[in-house]
């Protein structure tokens, strides 16, 4: 499936290559040097923890353009950079230094999500560095999958399955299985797009084994929302992408979503409603697509669009029609006029 490229932020995968290398040879660097500001204590790391918490509800809400979203920048700047040049003990400056790479993947993926993918790739960057300053391999390991999630994204499928395999393998031994499962189904995803039934399935089968692991471990908390019902959804997305429907729609079946997670049910059904056009069936495919419009509509998203656009593109067998046609004016008003 091939999509319009609806931002004009310039993303170069070259880019990663200094960073990525740097924490695969070693993911959890020295110690951070003690500053000389202010004390920073354990109260100081939950606000930021909680800050993170409230933008990832938001973000999954309302999407990465949104005014809310959006103010996990200030948290960052104004509330977490200060307390880089405080005064801690060793594991108050290691737990500073994650909840701050956190809070910098969560402005990076807010950016992505809203299509300034420079500006994504700078806060991603600064999230990989901060978390091997603070030893946190477990976190960079969910950073690097991000990265390979926007670089497969933009179409850099190699680069994205090289830097989704080395998060999981280089992450260490103490990060959970859960981090892990993700990096592989981002690798799953990216072998896909490739073509690469084996290698897809594969990864996928990988992911599927971690989260069966990850029962009976604690998560992180920025990673809760990853479930098998999760991965099943982007299991969708996987056959649809390697041609097969049929395989598709037995994922989808196993797909739901927690309550808040507005713009992840959009693109679920959106992705739905291609894998049933491409199994020809017009009448499913454009009942689901209308609801995937009416769930996006209101979510300010980038991505959104791109969902959704991937729907149009599935319709042009059928473009004369009628009932095609009017269903494109209506998502093209729905979404704003985006498309």
């Amino acid at each position: 499936m091939h999509r319009r490229t609806f931002a004009t932020s310039a993303f170069a995968v070259a880019a990663y290559a200094v960073p990525v290398t740097r924490w695969l040879a070693q993911p959890a660097a020295a110690a951070p040097a003690q500053g000389t500001g202010r004390r920073v204590g354990q109260q100081d790391l939950t606000d930021l923890w909680d800050a993170a918490e409230q933008a990832r509800q938001w973000d999954a809400r309302y999407g990465g353009a949104s005014w809310r979203t959006s103010r996990v920048a200030d948290v960052l700047t104004t509330q977490a950079a200060p307390l880089l040049a405080g005064n801690a003990n060793q594991q108050v400056a290691d737990g500073l230094y994650s909840a701050t790479a956190e809070l910098a993947r969560l402005t990076g993926w807010a950016a992505f999500d809203a299509g300034q993918h420079d500006l994504a790739q700078r806060h991603f960057v600064q999230a990989l560095s901060l978390a091997r300053t603070g030893r946190n391999a477990e976190l960079g390991c969910y950073i690097l999958a991000t990265m390979a999630l926007q670089a497969m994204r933009r179409g850099h499928l190699s680069a994205a399955i090289d830097m989704a395999q080395g998060a999981a393998e280089r992450a260490g031994r103490d990060e959970t299985p859960k981090v892990k499962a993700f990096a592989r189904l981002i690798e799953a995803r990216a072998h896909a797009r490739t073509g690469d039934e084996r290698s897809a399935t594969r990864a996928l089968a990988s992911c599927e084994q971690l989260l069966d692991t990850a029962r009976e471990v604690h998560a992180p908390t920025y990673i809760d929302y990853f479930s098998a019902a999760r991965m099943a959804s982007d299991a969708v997305e996987v056959y649809r992408d390697l041609g097969k429907p049929r395989v598709a729609a037995a994922w989808d079946a196993r797909a739901t979503m927690p309550a808040g997670h507005t713009r992840a049910v959009g693109l679920r059904l959106s992705v739905t409603s291609t894998a049933l056009l491409q199994a020809g069936d017009l009448d499913e495919g454009l009942a689901v697509g209308r609801r995937a419009v009416e769930i996006l509509a209101d979510v300010a998203s980038a991505r959104a669009r791109e969902y959704v656009e991937d729907i149009h593109t599935a319709l042009s067998p059928w473009a004369r029609e009628p009932r095609v046609q009017e269903w494109q004016n209506q998502a093209r008003q729905r979404m704003h006029g985006g498309l």
